[in-house]
């Protein structure tokens, strides 16, 4: 299962939101393959944070990382920068954006490997 997501951070902190990913602890990063997540992808636009995440399940994952001290801790540290999560009641766990086309999938190719 492949999820995007939309964020935005308080404005002036853009750069060290980038500065505060260039190196996630470890435990984090064990955490989040812990779930099943195998790959999170975040690009920005300014304030806008656009992100994809590869996991088997989201909304499970996330559930998981909720009660999960050290995605707390992380979550605690990034409420200095992010400002909130766009949601849709459409999307995986209300935090999904909807998904509207892939070309592959018209194309009926695979995707990248």
């Amino acid at each position: 299962m492949r999820v995007a997501l939309h964020s935005f951070l308080h404005d002036g902190r853009e750069t060290g939101y980038e500065e505060a990913h260039r190196t996630v602890p470890d435990d984090l990063l064990a955490a989040l393959q812990r779930v099943g997540i195998t790959e999170w992808v975040i690009w920005r636009s300014g304030r806008h944070l656009f992100h994809l995440v590869d996991c088997a399940d989201f909304a499970a994952a996330m559930r998981e990382l909720d009660g999960d001290p050290v995605n707390q801790r992380w979550q605690e540290f990034m409420a200095g920068y992010v400002e909130r999560f766009a949601e849709d009641p459409d999307g995986a766990a209300g935090l999904g954006l909807r998904h509207v086309w892939t070309l592959t999938e018209q194309a009926g190719t695979e995707g990248p490997a």
